[in-house]
């Protein structure tokens, strides 16, 4: 090896140059604020300090100032005025002086966001309460990050470069390595970091409660309050807190929320943010999977946070994750109000207390098996699978024996395999027809390598499905690939291998159902792609329909009514496919068809299963079979 390419940095090194190690710390400064008021509490410490005291009569001055308790103004010259002009009517003199006005304006004057700008000769006096330190790279210009990022909010705020300094530091950024294909910001690009703020104002003895002040958002109400008005007010005491609302996102790292429009007005002490790009629901969730940060970071290490800029921008994610928001709320809001404390019933009788405390006791355990299922991807697949994969789920969850659990397992992966391999028979039919190449796989009968070879084939094709999701099967989890591992687990361990003890047959179970589990987790978009039967379709008027039909979800086989509106005919007796929102319904025709078996003489499910020329022999969970004809193969 070369002198030159043992120099050469590998991916694991990063060079980098002194100025990306130094920053400028940079104050920014906005002008202090007052209004003006004469209250009691104020008229009491003008009557204490010490310009008043050495007035030639205090008690005299005081008194003459009582009148104008409760008054207001808007600038500090109207106030003086205002003071002087009572003072001159009592016939008590004014003391001369700027000194002993200065005084009196301060005493009298209180911070407040709209107030009138407060002055030292020709510059704005700085409100140490709003000072602002920033960090930034040494080859930012302060004033272009001062105009971008400050003036939008404060526009009179500016740079005090007295007291700029630079420092030196090595920034967690530099070691950040992307967990995600894709384009990483930081955060800073994202989302501007709010700095307005606001001080509760003191309540006076007159003042109606809660008047003029503010709502707190406080941390334990982050996730509860759903608006404004549902929140406490702002303490008196509680210092500075920062201005939010409605589309703003609150929160420190790890628990992050997005405020909904129309929330209100609130203060608080947590980070705000304001996404530049998007909604900010999906920021929001990227942001609560950061927990690396530490509990109170500072805002600068908050706004170097590396962000997929590539997700948390695409408008499809963001309505996909408020929908799953959407169900964590519904998910709270439902368990708040299972179990509520029995001491709360209001009951006052001891007997009956312990009545009501064993009625919570027995509710409780049927709540605990009522929940634990939803721990369960299997027993989730049960009730929330197309019906094909959700009978098999069943069969194999009540299974016993290690025979009867094996068994049970293998035929839930061919299972998972021939729904996938049936919707992606139908896409692949739509784009070329059903073709003798299709017809050929068939021609023996449907195994569990048939589905895998119609998932390979739609891929290889390069063909869009209808039905979004089935181009995920690579992705999350990668369905296909355990599929496949599921299968060469039944070739390998088939019976023809030799007759297997239980304890091997336990141990065959416990080494697949783990493949089982995250395949079906892969495949989970399929609760919300339902096999929808057509029993009719109503015409309402000029593209209006309503849709009657059955549900083909859940083991049960009796399925659920529903009952629907579309833009659009559907013809009855077919089985469609929901691909919302992408697109209209997909037509299962002929592979997937409900018929009432002539053998058990109920309605089944029956999926294609062999093709012989023009004829095609469909075949139930039953094993019961339904031959119909379906064109000459192209």
């Amino acid at each position: 090896m070369s002198a030159d390419s043992a120099l050469q940095p590998d991916d694991r090194v990063r060079v980098v140059s002194t100025h990306e190690l130094m920053y400028q710390r940079v104050t920014i400064d906005q002008p202090l604020r007052l209004r003006y008021e004469l209250s009691e509490e104020v008229l009491t410490r003008l009557a204490e300090s010490r310009v008043i005291q050495k007035t030639r009569d205090p008690a005299a001055l005081v008194a003459a100032l009582r009148p104008l308790v409760g008054s207001t103004w808007t600038r500090g010259q109207e106030a003086v005025t205002a003071l002087r002009r009572a003072v001159a009517s009592a016939g008590v003199s004014w003391p001369r002086g700027k000194v002993f006005e200065a005084a009196v304006r301060k005493a009298v004057g209180v911070r407040h966001g709209d107030g009138e700008p407060q002055r030292i000769g020709e510059a704005y006096e700085p409100d140490p309460e709003l000072r602002e330190f920033v960090h930034l790279p040494l080859q930012v210009d302060p004033s272009d990050h001062l105009r971008r990022e400050v003036h939008p909010t404060a526009p009179d705020a500016w740079i005090d470069d007295s007291k700029t300094r630079v420092g030196c530091e090595i920034p967690s950024a530099l070691f950040y390595r992307p967990e995600l294909d894709g384009e990483f910001e930081l955060l800073r690009n994202l989302a501007r970091l709010e700095t307005t703020r606001v001080h509760p104002p003191q309540r006076d003895e007159e003042q109606e409660d809660g008047a003029d002040r503010p709502k707190h958002l406080r941390a334990q109400d982050l996730h509860e309050a759903d608006s404004a008005v549902e929140l406490p007010d702002a303490p008196e005491d509680g210092g500075a807190l920062t201005l939010c609302s409605g589309g703003m996102l609150v929160g420190r790292p790890g628990n992050w929320r997005l405020l909904p429009q129309g929330f209100g007005e609130a203060a608080t002490s947590l980070f705000v943010l304001q996404p530049l790009r998007g909604s900010g629901q999906a920021l929001c969730e990227w942001l609560n999977s950061r927990k690396d940060n530490g509990q109170y970071p500072s805002a600068r290490d908050l706004l170097d946070t590396h962000v997929p800029v590539d997700l948390v921008t695409d408008s499809e994610v963001e309505s996909l994750l408020e929908t799953v928001q959407e169900g964590r709320r519904a998910l709270r809001t439902t368990m708040s109000g299972i179990l509520p404390n029995v001491f709360g019933s209001g009951e006052r009788d001891v007997q009956g207390v312990r009545n009501e405390i064993r009625a919570a006791a027995h509710e409780a355990g049927l709540i605990g098996e009522l929940v634990r299922p939803l721990d369960d991807p299997i027993s989730r697949a049960e009730w929330s699978f197309p019906y094909h994969a959700a009978a098999l789920s069943r069969r194999y969850r009540v299974s016993t024996h290690p025979a009867e659990r094996k068994d049970g397992l293998l035929k839930l992966g061919e299972g998972l395999a021939r729904v996938l391999g049936v919707l992606a028979l139908t896409e692949l039919a739509a784009s070329n027809g059903f073709s003798r190449n299709l017809r050929k796989q068939f021609r023996t009968g449907a195994t569990f390598g048939t589905w895998l070879w119609l998932l390979d084939r739609l891929e290889a094709e390069g063909i869009a499905p209808r039905i979004q999701q089935l181009a995920t099967v690579r992705d999350r989890g990668n369905a296909r690939a355990l599929l496949g591992h599921i299968k060469d687990f039944r070739n390998t361990s088939h019976h023809a291998h030799g007759v297997r003890a239980s304890h091997q047959l336990a141990e065959d179970v416990e080494r697949l159902e783990p493949h089982i589990v995250r395949a079906i987790s892969a495949v989970s978009w399929l609760s919300g792609t339902h096999w929808d039967w057509v029993e009719r379709c109503e015409y309402l008027d000029e593209g209006s329909y309503r849709i009657v039909g059955l549900r083909l979800r859940g083991s049960h086989p009796s399925w659920e009514p529903f009952e629907r509106s579309s833009t659009q005919p559907l013809r009855p007796d077919r089985i469609y496919v929901d691909s919302a929102p992408y697109g209209a319904p997909v037509d299962l025709w002929p592979f997937a068809v409900v018929s009432l078996c002539e053998e058990c003489r109920t309605r089944e499910l029956f999926l294609l299963n062999e093709a012989r020329d023009d004829q095609l022999t469909l075949r139930s969970l039953e094993e019961h079979s339904l031959d119909i004809t379906y064109g000459p193969p192209e």
